[in-house]
């Protein structure tokens, strides 16, 4: 029965009972918190009286005679005893300090287990493995005790105080956090120093654990490295195919190129002109849910880091849908018709085989200056012109116009090198007739009432918009996230009433899928219902998005790591807004964009001087000064 001044167990802590009323007890803690319980809630271990708590750790709960009291009770296997009992054989004395004592060591659970009615003695070959076990614990506990201060002093002098060789194992944690792959860190917790992944990365790169040619952004974002294994079934050999080989068709990109998945050719009959644009055809045998559609939907798209790429499709697939790689190729082919104003008055498409001509940026531009005036230059000119028609119309609509510089950012064996992207006339044909396309068989989806992938955008332009860098900078912050929806909608960034994507199913699962949907309603087979292809837009978009930040953030970590050693260096950067006491600029040669104190009074477009101080790569800083 519990008693006023009892002592009870209260969540595995003493407590001394005070009152009871109201069939409720107070007890007393021993940080002299009172609080009111119901007897469930409490468990008797002595009747009591007791004072106060002081005098309950006064027995020894470590000494021999607990080990001989549990020896001789071990070999009496399967007896039990109360708490009471267990008390009496090993402290011969029954008093509060003693059943405290004795309960302690049920709690522990080193020698003794069960409950306060009934305890046996563990068998000597799970106490000998649990104290092996705590021994181990005590040395991994004095160990990183060690660890701790060693990397305490190490960070405060990396040189003067390097890690040991061993200290990596004690850093997992710190690793899992730098990579995204945990929220927490007991290490850096123990150290009083921020749990965030930028913390993470600087503790390993001071210590010398890391070194910057680890890049832990695809990490953070939980993307695969590893290229898909699943190979899709080759296209039907036999399938009817409308030959279009006798059209000059030119899959034009960049000299580093290995996966071209588009072409356009032009073709003018009766006055009239066509733009075709031919797609690789990787749905010709990638069906909804089969397992290479599967792996792609999951990854979302391609994954393009500077030290290389990770791609949505097998590798094996490259050869097989890839435009240009032998002399024939398979191809979805979108034919426009093109007005005079550069309307698309009508869109077809089909299955197509092509014979495309592959060819960089650089080498279009100079077949268009062509003094022989041949066929291909020509025809090269003719989609120029024709490309400036398609931009005027959108421009008339609304478009927007975005010029800003761009480099690529690659990995050498080693050496991070970064190469301004330049403008080529030829990379505005493909930017046109590549929108082009997506207007194309967006309205021809429309027009049929297709559940498809749908690209919308709104724009919302705040105040007079300027010229140069600054001006298209001011634009770009007033484009809003662009919305992939079943029902078509505005893209206003384009100029466009109805937009998708599908000139890339190699790289964007948005893509593919659209490729897909259309060659259904092409061949009469099922479709995908709006939820169905909702669902499938909204599991992509996810990796897509990731792939999207991991890219930025890579792109940028190497671009760090490029400037380490090239403090007190001198960059022409362009001021493109004030910001209270620092301004906001741009240096094209990085496409780099920092925020710096500059010196005199400054106008937006005006150029700077520009001087490096310093890098932090682990937060994707560079810090500079005006020269």
């Amino acid at each position: 029965m519990i008693t006023e001044n009892s002592l009870v167990i209260y969540k595995n802590k003493p407590a001394i009972v005070k009152e009871h009323t109201d069939n409720k007890f107070t007890i007393f803690l021993a940080d002299g918190e009172q609080i009111k319980v119901r007897d469930k809630d409490i468990e008797l271990i002595h009747p009591g009286p007791v004072k106060d708590h002081k005098s309950l750790n006064d027995v020894n709960t470590s000494g021999d005679a607990v080990r001989e009291a549990w020896e001789l009770l071990s070999d009496e296997e399967g007896a039990s005893l109360s708490l009471k009992e267990l008390c009496l054989f090993i402290y011969s004395y029954y008093t509060p300090s003693t059943s405290y004592a004795a309960f302690c060591l049920l709690r522990d659970g080193l020698f003794f287990t069960g409950t306060i009615d009934a305890i046996t003695s563990r068998r000597k070959d799970e106490v000998n493995a649990e104290e092996s076990k705590r021994d181990e614990k005590l040395r991994e506990t004095g160990e990183r005790s060690g660890f701790l201060d060693r990397l305490k002093k190490c960070l405060k002098n990396p040189s003067a105080n390097p890690m040991h060789d061993g200290d990596i194992r004690f850093m997992q944690d710190v690793e899992a956090l730098a990579y995204g792959k945990s929220p927490k860190s007991k290490t850096l917790r123990d150290i009083n120093l921020s749990e965030t992944p930028e913390e993470a990365h600087s503790v390993l790169l001071k210590t010398g654990l890391w070194n910057v040619m680890i890049n832990p952004h695809p990490g953070r974002f939980s993307l695969s490295l590893n290229n898909p294994s699943v190979i899709p079934a080759l296209p039907a050999a036999d399938e009817e195919r409308r030959d279009l080989c006798h059209l000059e068709a030119f899959a034009i990109d960049s000299p580093w190129s290995d996966d071209p998945d588009d072409a356009v050719s032009i073709e003018t009959k009766d006055g009239k002109t066509a733009l075709y644009v031919h797609v690789a055809d990787p749905a010709s045998s990638i069906t909804y849910d089969c397992p290479a559609e599967k792996e792609a939907r999951g990854r979302g798209s391609t994954l393009y880091l500077p030290e290389g790429i990770i791609r949505m499709l097998a590798e094996e697939t490259l050869p097989v849908f890839a435009l240009g790689l032998s002399e024939k190729s398979f191809a979805l082919s979108f034919k426009m018709s093109i007005s005079d104003k550069g309307e698309i008055a009508g869109t077809e498409i089909f299955p197509s085989v092509i014979k495309a001509r592959r060819i960089t940026y650089e080498e279009a531009d100079k077949l268009m200056k062509d003094e022989n005036n041949d066929a291909d230059a020509q025809e090269m000119r003719a989609l120029y012109e024709l490309s400036k028609k398609i931009f005027s119309r959108r421009s008339l609509h609304g478009a927007i116009n975005i010029d800003l510089p761009d480099v690529r950012v690659t990995l050498d064996n080693g050496e991070v090198k970064i190469e301004t992207i330049k403008d080529y006339r030829s990379s505005f044909i493909v930017k046109e007739c590549m929108i082009a396309a997506g207007e194309g068989a967006g309205t021809w989806a429309a027009s049929r009432g297709l559940a498809f992938p749908y690209i919308s955008q709104e724009v919302e332009l705040q105040g007079k918009v300027q010229g140069g860098y600054a001006g298209s900078m001011q634009m770009r912050k007033c484009m809003r996230p662009r919305v992939l929806s079943v029902r078509p909608g505005r893209h206003q960034g384009l100029g466009l009433d109805t937009y998708t994507q599908v000139t890339s199913p190699l790289r964007r699962y948005t893509d593919l899928l659209a490729h897909i949907q259309i060659r259904n309603y092409l061949s009469g087979n099922n479709l995908l219902s709006a939820d169905e292809i909702s669902a499938r837009l909204g599991y992509s978009e996810a990796g897509m998005v990731a792939s999207v930040h991991a890219e930025r953030a890579s792109v940028n970590h190497w671009k760090m790591v490029y400037l380490m050693d090239k403090k007190n260096s001198v960059w022409d950067a362009v001021a493109i807004e004030n910001k209270g006491n620092r301004w906001l600029v741009l240096i094209p040669a990085l496409a780099l964009e920092a925020q710096v104190a500059l010196q005199r009074n400054v106008s937006p477009n005006d150029e700077v001087k520009l001087i490096l101080k310093s890098v932090n790569v682990s937060k994707g800083e560079a810090v500079f000064l005006h020269g």
